[in-house]
């Protein structure tokens, strides 16, 4: 029987995600989270999809990352799913951070650890952790194909006009400052999955992605390819997220140092971990800011309406880049869930053949789905993402037989 499985792993600073899919039908065999890694109370959340048993839960210490993956091959291997099982072909890891080298999934061997490991200055919270699960993977299947998966890949097709910062090339060259874009495995997923929705290929869809969850960026994609997003060098570039900032005036930095007194490091938590909805309002969760909304508190209010400012001001912008626009798509945990955003990002862009059908987008669903009118010249969708998915596709196409 040829090797059919992939296991895909998502590494955190003290966590790990993981799925594991058989890619004859892209099924889930398994789901599972190990979490609070390095503390008495770690927990590790596992279903076994393939036998339709219970979920199992089980809590204690789990010190690092190895035993988590460790506890994580124990949990599989109660289903018959184990890492030592013949019908696992890889394991696929996301990434964040692949720099402009890293422009499609990747075999992982030391050279390309090295390299990954270079790139942690511009993803200082992110790469580290990837590192982590990409070592122990290894040290515990060393015969077994990993590959990484990276954030950043789908968004290498922007021209140099989007991705360039306007600073000196010599000083941007010499740090690799420029725009790189993230969540690239959803945006990927999602634009695709819209083309499909709207009943015609990829390379004929021009889409404008909005992936909104607790992180938020926007994707200009034209025929398939990133043409602009809305993270830059970082992901705290652009939409007003959960608990980032967003687009800011780099002068507000300096002043912060300079008038207030605060260290490049104060000013880095000001703006990744205290800013956004949560510096805004206190909440970074949208259910709670619109029950808020709705008791009439104003922090929430204004909040809500500078999160949509943002929003459709990306709209507005991705649409004079395309020219032409045949979708815009709603993916995440907010994008997905959230009916009001869609209704309010989209409200008053009827000129630009944009709308909204109250009763479609007020249904709850986990399918593809349009919620504007019949007819409307630019298809307004909300697109449940599968970013899982999308590295086992990515890992499967690279290192799969092709006959499983």
């Amino acid at each position: 029987m040829s090797a059919s499985r992939v296991l895909v792993l998502n590494s955190g600073s003290s966590s790990v995600k993981y799925q594991l899919l058989d890619m004859t039908d892209r099924s889930r065999l398994a789901v599972g989270l190990v979490e609070r890694i390095g503390e008495e109370t770690s927990r590790l959340k596992h279903s076994p999809l393939a036998t339709g048993g219970a979920a199992r839960e089980t809590t204690g210490p789990i010190a690092d990352h190895e035993a988590a993956l460790k506890a994580v091959a124990g949990e599989l291997a109660k289903d018959g799913l184990g890492l030592d099982s013949p019908e696992l072909a890889a394991i696929g890891h996301r990434v964040v951070h692949g720099g402009l080298l890293f422009t499609e999934p990747t075999v992982v061997d030391d050279a390309v650890l090295a390299e990954i490991e270079r790139l942690v200055p511009v993803a200082p919270l992110h790469n580290p952790a990837n590192l982590t699960g990409l070592r122990t993977a290894r040290a515990l299947r060393p015969d077994l194909p990993q590959v990484a998966v990276f954030d950043t890949a789908f968004h290498t097709t922007m021209p140099e006009s989007a991705a360039r910062y306007a600073i000196d090339v010599r000083t941007a060259d010499e740090h690799r400052i420029r725009r790189y874009g993230f969540h690239g495995t959803s945006h990927a997923y999602v634009s695709r999955a819209t083309a499909a929705l709207l009943g015609r290929e990829p390379e004929d869809v021009n889409v404008i992605v909005l992936h909104l969850g607790n992180g938020a960026s926007a994707s200009a994609v034209r025929g398939g390819r990133c043409v602009d997003t809305s993270m830059g060098l970082t992901p705290l570039e652009g939409l007003v997220m959960g608990t980032r900032s967003g687009d800011l005036d780099p002068a507000v930095i300096f002043h912060l140092m300079r008038v207030g007194g605060m260290s490049a490091d104060e000013v880095d938590t000001l703006l990744n971990k205290r800013s956004g909805l949560i510096g805004l309002c206190g909440d970074n969760d949208m259910r709670e800011i619109r029950r808020r909304i709705d008791e009439g508190d104003e922090r929430a209010r204004l909040a809500f309406d500078i999160y949509i400012h943002r929003l459709r001001k990306y709209i507005g912008a991705y649409y004079a880049v395309l020219g032409r626009v045949d979708a815009v798509a709603f993916t995440a945990g907010v994008g997905e869930n959230a009916a009001p955003v869609r209704e309010a990002a989209i409200a008053g862009l009827e000129p630009l053949g944009l709308a909204v059908d109250g009763g479609l987008n007020a249904v709850r669903s986990d399918a593809a789905r349009l919620i504007s009118p019949a007819g409307s010249a630019v298809a307004v969708a909300v697109v449940p993402t599968d970013e899982e998915l999308e590295i086992a596709d990515q890992t499967y196409a690279l290192v799969g037989t092709g006959d499983a």
